[in-house]
């Protein structure tokens, strides 16, 4: 029995999927998976046993310059691999109109969420079987509730399992116990204050830990080289020293880092998904999001929330207009914290469920 999933983006969202996969091979031994999937994220369906072939999509790159990309032949090649396999199933896991389009060019019976379940309910429209799952619950219950229903099974009643397999993930080379920031995330209101990381450098410094600082761009490998020449590293770039700016690193590297830390410490960013996926023990910090339906997913996690009168607006950017208070940290440095909601997870607190997770264990 050959599936084909569709979830293009985003990594959390794709990470999300996993768990419906290791349901439905436990359930039918005899499934194997292709998923397309945006290239950006490709090495992820790639880490479960279960995925036989991954088909990358550009439609992020593709939709920049229509023309070159029709010209390129990439649109026409992509259609032709996905309509080579005749499948048992074609399951659309996103329920958007643009992963709900791609079905199209494939062959199988459709199945996807129904027009009150889809995230967008025109999308519906393209399937042959539209799945009711309610909207009220985890974005992880939800897919696993979609792969059951489209497959017949029904789900175990137990927490889902990613199914990646962590003794196959490149094992990092280091002489130091150590803990992971994820400091970097793709909306203002989702940071917590650079000065709030670099204290809690601080402190897990003189717990013994190492603290590494992965990066993806120019700006996030800026912020990261602040926090470790605030800390007290020598050069900011060396992994000896207590706090490590790494070098750039793709996801399956990232995750052979993630899966050997004692600990992580993340904003609401698509490798605190992947740290929570790999069972490793995880303090997430949410301000304008709220975690309840998307959060970090899975054992050894703690969610900490912006305790503040706006929080969770769910907005990019940050349109708070009332009274700002300043903490005692922020007292002291004379500065008033932006995103203004962060102001209530300091990193006193965020160090205390550090020790919960990590330090008494």
């Amino acid at each position: 029995m050959r599936v084909l999933v569709i979830k293009t983006s985003s990594l959390g969202d794709v990470i999300h999927t996993l768990p419906a996969l290791t349901d439905a091979a436990q359930a039918l031994p005899d499934v194997t998976f292709d998923w397309v999937v945006e290239e950006g994220f490709a090495d992820i369906p790639a880490l479960h046993g279960h995925v036989d072939k991954v088909i990358p999509v550009a439609i992020r790159r593709w939709r920049k310059n229509l023309l070159k990309s029709l010209r390129s032949g990439e649109w026409r090649n992509f259609k032709k691999i996905i309509g080579e396999e005749q499948y048992s199933a074609v399951i659309d896991a996103q329920g958007l109109l643009k992963s709900a389009w791609l079905t199209r060019y494939t062959h199988g019976p459709l199945f996807g969420f129904a027009n009150e379940s889809a995230k967008e309910p025109l999308a519906s429209q393209f399937y042959h079987h539209k799945v009711n799952v309610p909207k009220d619950q985890h974005a992880v219950e939800r897919t696993r509730q979609l792969f059951a229903k489209s497959l017949g099974y029904d789900i175990p009643h137990k927490v889902g399992r990613s199914g990646i397999d962590i003794a196959a993930l490149p094992a990092p080379e280091t002489d130091k116990p150590y803990l992971m920031f994820f400091h970097g995330t793709t909306w203002d209101t989702k940071h917590w204050p650079e000065f709030y990381w670099k204290t809690l450098a601080q402190k897990v410094n003189e717990e013994g830990y190492r603290v590494m600082l992965p990066w993806g761009n120019e700006e996030e490998k800026a912020r990261a080289e602040r926090i470790a020449a605030f800390a007290g590293s020598d050069t900011g770039i060396s992994c000896n020293s207590d706090i490590c700016v790494m070098p750039k690193t793709g996801l399956t590297g990232i995750a052979g880092w993630i899966a050997q830390a004692k600990g992580v410490v993340a904003v609401d960013t698509g490798l605190a998904h992947l740290s929570a996926a790999l069972d490793v023990p995880t303090v997430s910090l949410y301000g304008s999001t709220d975690p309840g339906l998307s959060g970090a997913y899975g054992k050894n996690q703690i969610h900490l929330y912006a305790n503040y009168d706006c929080a969770p607006c769910m907005k990019r950017d940050c349109e708070y207009t009332g009274p700002k208070v300043k903490n005692q940290l922020d007292i002291a440095r004379g500065e008033y914290v932006d995103p203004p909601c962060f102001s209530s997870i300091m990193p006193n607190a965020v160090f205390d469920a550090l020790k919960q997770q990590i330090f008494e264990v």
